[in-house]
C-alpha cells in the first residue's frame, strides 16, 4: 500500500489546504511524509495491483472490500552492504499505525487441525485448535467522491484459555508464552515472489484469510435484508447476486472449499446447491505461468491441518473427474491432466485446478498472456468451457502514479485538457494536438528535467556520487528475478564501458544507469545477480576513463514509496522479461505515464502499450513468443552466441576471469555457468537485438525535441492503462455491478430518504 498520508490529503481535495496550515506551523509537508513508514504488505506487482484496484473501486463508486493480513513485519526491509543484500525486519508498526481500528467486536474464531466425524446428520469437525482473527480497518477514500471504502486486515490472536483450557494444570507460565504459537500465523509475510514455498506455516496463513473473510462475508450477508430466514435457515440463493469473490492468484484458493464446508456441513445445504452457489460466487485472476510459482500443497500436509478440506477437495475433484470422464471416455490421460490431484512422488494439490473448476471466471492480466493462459498452460480446460476464459488488462491508479508522485506533470496536463482526466484518463488521447505544439514540448521536458534534478539530489545525498543530470537516466527496478533479466541490462552496462574504454574520445551519449530491486532472501542466484551489478558499478563508477559519461547505481530498498521519486525522473524504462515470461508487468505503465520511453520485448502488458501508442514509439527488440517455442524446439545452446559476439564474449569474459571481482576471481561462475549451461530465460539469444536497440535509444537522446515528441506520445496514450479502466471490466464482465460516478454528498449536507441505497447491492 506504501504511504497514505499524501494519497489521503489528495483523494480528500485537501492537500492544499494542509500543505499551507503545515506551512503556517512552521513545518515542511514534505518533510513530514517522509516520516511515515511503507506499509508493504505483500510482495512485487502482485500486492501493489490489489493497492491501485482498493483506490479504483471506491474512486468508482463500487462498495468492495479489500481482504488480507495484517502483517506484523511486511516484506524485508533490504540493505546493501559490501555489494550483498542483506535482509532487515520490517517493523513497521513501531510508532503505531494512525491508519488503522481495530475491530475487536467483530473478532473471528478459525480452526486448524483435529479430525472428522461422519454421522447421519452430516460431517463435523472437531477437536480443532482454535486462534482468533481480529480486524482492523483501513480507510480507502474514493478520488473526491465522498466516498470511503474499507480495506479489512486480520490479525492472529490466541484465545485467553490456550492451552489451559487442557488437562494442562501443570505449566501456566508455558501455556502463556506458547500463545505466540497461535499469534505467529500473522507475524510476517513470506517474501517471495513468483515463486511457491510449501511451509506449513504459509498455509495456516492462506486459510487463515480466507476462513475469517468468509465468516465475515456471511455475517454482513445474513444480516443484510437479502439474507432472508425461513423460519430458522437463511435462504441463500440471492448469494451469487449480493455477493462477488475475486480471488487473486492462487493464495486464496482455500475459500472454495471453505465454502463448501460452510454451505454443506454448517448451513446444511444439499451439495449440488452448494456448489452452485459457490461456483457463481468465485472468479479467479491467473497472474503468472512460471511453473516454479504455481501452488501445490502437498495432500499429506492439507490432511493434517485441514482434514475436512481435503475430504471436499477429493469430492469436488470426483465429481469434476466424472463429468470429463463422461465427455472423453477412455481418454485416462485427459483425465491426469485435469485432476485437482497430481500423483506421481508426493501426492500434491493443484490449486489453479482447483481455481478454475469453482470459479465462474478466469482471467489473465493482460492479452498476450490470457492467450497463453487459454493456449498453453490450462488448455485442457478452456477446450472445455471456452467462455470461462478471459482478459483483463492490468492498470495503475493515476492518483498515486501521476498526481501525487508527479504533480509538476499533472498540472501541465490539466493545463492542456483540464482537471477530468485523473479519473477518465481515456481523455489523455487530448495530448495528441499538442505534439508538434513547441511550448508544450519544451513545458514536458522541463518538467522532467526538474524531477530529475531532484533525484539526482536525493541519490547524492544517499549514494554520494554525483550524478550529471542531463544525463539519460535509464531505469530497471522491479523484482530480482532470472526471467526479468537484470542479467541482460547489466551486459549491455559492461558493453557500454568496453566501448567508452575502446575509444575514449568518440562521442558517448551520456547515461545513469539505476537498477532496483529485492531477491527473495531464499533465491541464490538473484542474490548473485545483486552482487554482480554492485561489482560492476564499483568498477564502472571509479575508472577516471569513463568519469561522467556512465554512472550505474543500484538503487537500496525499492519500495512503493522509491518508486514515487524515480518514475518521475526516469527517461528510459526497461521492460525487457524473455517473451511469454512476465503476465503483465504494471511498472511498465507507470514510466509510460510519467514521460519515460520504453525499451522492451513483445511480452505483457508492453504488446498492448505499443499497440496503443504504436510500435515505432517504443523501442521494441528481441525475441517474439513464437520465437521463443522454435528456439525451444530446436534447442537453445549459449555457446553459440558467446561464439559468435566479440561484444558478448568480453563481457562473459570479464566475469569470469574476476575482473570484476579481483579479490575473488571465481565468485561469478555460478552466474556465467548457468548462462552457459541453464539459462531458461536466454540472456544470450537477446543481447545483440538488445544493444543494436540501445543504440538507437542513444542517437534519440541526441535531439530533445524528438525524443519528447515521442514522450508525449507515450503520455497521449497511456490513458487504457488506469486501474479505473481495469475495475470497470471487472465489474461489468465478472463481478455483474455497475460503477458509479455519482458524488455522494458529503456528510454534513443532509441527503434525501432514498439516497443511501446503491443502484445495485453486490458487493465485491
Amino acid at each position: 500500500m506504501g504511504r497514505t498520508l499524501q494519497n489521503t490529503m489528495i483523494n480528500l481535495g485537501l492537500q492544499n489546504a494542509c500543505d499551507e496550515a503545515v506551512y503556517q506551523l512552521g513545518l515542511d509537508m514534505e518533510e513530514l511524509e517522509e516520516i511515515e513508514e511503507d506499509a508493504g504488505l505483500g510482495n512485487g506487482g502482485l500486492g501493489r495491483l490489489a493497492a491501485c484496484f482498493l483506490d479504483s473501486m471506491a474512486t468508482l463508486g463500487l462498495a468492495a472490500y479489500g481482504y488480507g493480513i495484517r502483517y506484523e513485519y511486511g516484506i524485508f526491509n533490504q540493505k546493501i552492504r559490501d555489494g550483498w543484500q542483506v535482509e532487515e525486519a520490517d517493523d513497521w508498526l513501531r510508532h503505531g499505525n494512525p491508519w488503522e481500528k481495530a475491530r475487536p467486536e467483530y473478532m473471528l474464531p478459525v480452526h486448524f487441525y483435529g479430525r472428522v466425524e461422519h454421522s447421519a446428520s452430516g460431517a463435523k469437525w472437531i477437536d480443532t485448535q482454535v486462534v482468533l482473527a481480529l480486524p482492523y480497518d483501513t480507510p480507502v477514500p474514493g478520488y473526491m467522491n465522498n466516498t470511503v471504502n474499507t480495506m479489512r486486515l486480520w490479525s492472529a490472536r490466541a484465545p485467553n484459555d490456550f492451552n489451559l483450557r487442557d488437562f494442562n494444570v501443570g505449566d501456566y507460565i508455558q501455556a502463556v508464552l506458547d500463545r505466540n504459537l497461535a499469534e505467529n500465523i500473522s507475524r510476517v509475510l513470506y517474501p517471495n515472489d513468483n515463486f511457491f514455498e510449501g511451509k506449513e506455516l504459509r498455509l495456516k496463513q492462506e486459510y487463515f484469510v480466507v476462513a475469517a473473510t468468509l465468516q465475515d462475508i456471511i455475517r454482513r450477508f445474513k444480516a443484510s435484508k437479502f439474507g432472508s430466514t425461513d423460519s430458522v435457515r437463511t435462504v441463500f440463493d440471492s448469494f451469487p447476486d449480493q455477493v462477488a469473490i475475486q480471488l487473486n492468484d492462487t493464495h486464496p484458493a482455500m475459500a472454495i472449499p471453505e465454502l463448501m464446508r460452510i454451505f454443506v456441513d454448517i448451513e446444511k445445504l444439499p451439495w449440488d446447491k452448494a456448489w452452485d452457489i459457490t461456483k457463481r460466487t468465485f472468479a479467479y485472476t491467473n497472474h503468472t505461468v512460471l511453473p516454479e510459482a504455481l501452488e501445490r500443497w502437498p495432500v499429506d500436509l492439507v490432511e493434517k491441518l485441514l482434514p475436512r478440506h481435503l475430504q471436499i477437495i477429493y469430492e469436488i475433484n470426483q465429481r469434476h473427474l466424472d463429468h470429463i470422464a463422461s465427455l472423453f471416455p477412455n481418454d485416462v490421460d485427459r483425465l491426469r491432466r485435469m485432476s485437482l490431484i497430481e500423483e506421481g512422488g508426493t501426492k500434491r494439490i493443484n490449486m489453479a485446478h482447483l481455481c478454475i473448476v469453482g470459479s465462474h471466471a478466469v482471467n489473465g492480466v493482460a492479452k498476450i498472456h490470457s492467450e497463453i493462459v487459454k493456449t498453453q498452460v490450462f488448455e485442457d480446460f478452456a477446450a472445455l468451457e471456452p467462455e470461462k476464459f478471459q482478459n483483463k488488462t492490468n492498470g495503475i491508479t493515476p492518483r498515486r502514479w501521476l498526481l501525487l508522485c508527479n504533480p509538476g506533470l499533472a498540472e501541465l496536463i490539466a493545463e492542456k485538457i483540464g482537471e477530468d482526466y485523473v479519473r477518465d484518463l481515456s481523455q489523455l488521447t487530448k495530448l495528441h494536438e499538442f505534439v508538434d505544439d513547441d511550448l508544450f514540448i519544451r513545458e514536458v521536458a522541463k518538467v522532467k528535467q526538474e524531477n530529475k534534478v531532484k533525484f539526482a539530489l536525493y541519490l547524492e545525498k544517499e549514494y554520494k556520487v554525483k550524478i550529471n543530470p542531463s544525463s539519460m537516466f535509464d531505469v530497471h527496478v522491479k523484482r530480482i528475478h532470472e526471467y526479468k533479466r537484470q542479467l541482460m541490462n547489466c551486459l549491455h552496462i559492461i558493453t557500454m564501458y568496453n566501448r567508452i574504454r575502446r575509444d575514449p574520445a568518440k562521442l558517448f551519449v551520456p547515461r545513469t544507469v539505476i537498477i532496483g530491486g529485492k531477491a527473495a532472501p531464499g533465491y541464490h542466484m538473484a542474490k548473485m545477480i545483486i552482487k554482480l551489478i554492485n561489482a560492476v558499478a564499483q568498477v564502472v563508477n571509479n575508472d577516471p576513463m569513463v568519469g561522467s559519461k556512465l554512472k550505474v547505481i543500484f538503487l537500496e530498498n525499492y519500495r512503493v514509496s522509491l518508486a514515487e521519486k524515480v518514475i518521475p525522473a526516469t527517461d528510459l524504462s526497461e521492460q525487457i522479461s524473455t517473451a511469454g515470461t512476465e503476465a503483465s508487468g504494471t511498472g511498465n505503465m507507470k514510466f509510460m505515464l510519467n514521460g519515460a520511453l520504453t525499451i522492451g520485448t513483445m511480452d505483457g502488458a508492453n504488446v498492448e502499450m505499443a499497440e496503443e501508442a504504436g510500435e515505432e514509439n517504443l523501442f521494441i527488440f528481441g525475441m517474439r513468443v513464437e520465437d521463443v517455442t522454435e528456439l525451444d524446439r530446436k534447442g537453445y545452446n549459449a555457446q553459440l552466441y558467446y561464439d559468435r559476439l566479440p561484444e558478448l564474449k568480453q563481457a562473459v569474459d570479464q566475469i569470469k576471469s574476476g575482473f570484476f571481482s579481483p579479490k575473488d576471481p571465481s565468485l561469478f561462475n555460478d552466474v556465467v555457468n548457468m548462462l552457459f549451461h541453464h539459462d531458461r530465460f536466454k540472456v544470450f539469444a537477446d543481447y545483440e537485438a538488445y544493444v543494436k536497440c540501445q543504440e538507437k535509444v542513444s542517437e534519440l537522446y541526441l535531439n530533445s525535441k524528438a525524443w519528447t515528441k515521442m514522450v508525449i506520445r507515450n503520455i497521449a496514450a497511456a490513458g487504457k492503462f488506469s486501474s479505473d479502466r481495469t475495475i470497470k471490466e471487472y465489474a461489468r464482465d465478472i463481478w455483474h455491478v455497475e460503477p458509479s460516478d455519482l458524488k455522494i454528498p458529503p456528510p454534513n449536507e443532509p441527503r434525501d430518504g432514498g439516497q443511501d441505497k446503491t443502484p445495485n447491492g453486490t458487493a465485491a
